[in-house]
């Protein structure tokens, strides 16, 4: 056999195995909210961007997967994926008993508190259900912010939005006395955006695992145990080869992995 004729086999035997690898790689459609910033939101092209989205592309990549991103509405995204519109949901949701009692988990992509938040100088000190007994205080629906506002706060006058910027919003224009959020988010929107700039945290961080539960993870079905296994498997190689700290560092000044 010639040089030439090898090197033509050889050619033919790599396009194959190329073509034969990319017949393999699965289809998966990954669910997000698109509309929590810096985690996951639509650019005015209609574009799915953030922290969120480029774990599940780098993910993607590990699993060797054809991936879409989706953009979901927050209250029908754990239906959503019940009802296998799609077969993974990154959108920053926080790993809670009464939500796996519906769905799996991943191992946690990130750490998770919540905080309150209020306008500058409102000098709010008694943060306890008496002190802000009749005080206006926002949170997203659906989320556990709601479940943690409205058993801590029952006494006060619990407004519920469709979406964190809502909150913000009306936080931002007076209409609210104060707000809980995802902590993250939260510092992000206080020091790097005009209308943050009106408030600041209050109190200490709120880490009671009965609202912020064991981390941030990414949502399956229970019977897709072996992909759970593969999702850890690829970001725990994400956490130990730089992947997941270049996206991070992207967005943050600290590690979301541990806050710290």
């Amino acid at each position: 056999m010639t040089v030439f004729k090898r090197l033509r086999i050889t050619a033919g035997a790599l396009a194959f195995a190329c073509l034969a690898s990319a017949a393999m790689a699965e289809d998966l459609r990954i669910a997000t909210e698109g509309a929590y910033p810096p985690f996951n939101y639509v650019e005015p092209s209609g574009e799915i961007k953030g922290f969120d989205v480029e774990i599940a592309n780098a993910l993607c990549k590990k699993l060797n997967a054809n991936c879409t991103i989706v953009a979901q509405d927050w209250d029908g995204i754990i239906p959503g994926l019940l009802a296998k519109k799609y077969d993974l949901i990154v959108a920053s949701m926080f790993i809670t008993e009464e939500r796996k009692k519906q769905i799996a988990f991943s191992d946690p992509y990130y750490a998770s508190a919540m905080t309150l938040v209020a306008p500058k100088g409102a000098g709010l000190t008694d943060l306890t259900d008496k002190g802000l007994s009749g005080k206006t205080i926002g949170a997203q629906a659906g989320a556990t912010q709601a479940d943690y506002l409205q058993a801590t706060f029952p006494s006060a006058d619990i407004r519920l939005y469709p979406n964190q910027d809502e909150v913000n919003l009306d936080l931002a224009s007076g209409r609210l006395d104060l707000e809980v959020g995802d902590m993250v988010p939260m510092a992000e929107w206080l020091h790097n955006t005009a209308d943050g700039a009106c408030c600041e945290m209050v109190g200490e961080p709120i880490r009671d695992p009965a609202f912020v539960g064991e981390g941030v993870g990414i949502g399956l079905r229970k019977e897709d145990d072996t992909l759970r296994q593969r999702i850890n498997a690829a970001l725990k190689e994400m956490r130990e080869d730089g992947t997941y700290q270049a996206i991070n560092d992207k967005y943050f000044d600290i590690d979301i992995y541990t806050l710290k």
